[in-house]
């Protein structure tokens, strides 16, 4: 092989190691009728109602304790913008109640900050 050539097949074959190893399925399944997302190796589900909404916290499936959390979601929803705070609820979630104005084509964005984790920036379309 030419001297020159080798640096090309070198990124040629890294960048095919790279593919190989994404090809497994990382599908999250939402467990509570919500919407998924992941961020920082984490899963999130919101679930958008009217009166309630959730955020559940999964570190690879399992629930991932959100004592000492705090998030703040903006709800963008039929030209209307929306601050909510979302507070630790239980042993995986975290939650606002009120009344909540959701249309079909709603935005949600979520910062979350988790003890011991990064600062996750999540994104959800409501359907």
């Amino acid at each position: 092989m030419r001297p020159s050539l080798l640096p090309a097949a070198l990124c040629l074959s890294l960048n095919t190691a790279v593919f190989a190893a994404d090809e497994h399925d990382h599908r999250v399944q939402a467990r509570h009728g919500g919407i998924v997302a992941e961020a920082n190796h984490l899963e999130f589900e919101l679930l958008a109602q009217s009166d309630v909404i959730t955020l559940f916290v999964r570190d690879h499936g399992k629930p991932l304790a959100t004592q000492g959390a705090s998030a703040r979601l903006t709800l963008l929803s039929g030209g209307e913008k929306t601050e909510i705070s979302l507070l630790p609820a239980g042993e995986n979630r975290l939650e606002a109640r009120g009344n909540f104005a959701l249309a079909k084509d709603s935005k949600a964005v979520v910062l979350l900050t988790m003890p011991g984790q990064k600062l996750a920036n999540l994104r959800f379309s409501l359907r």
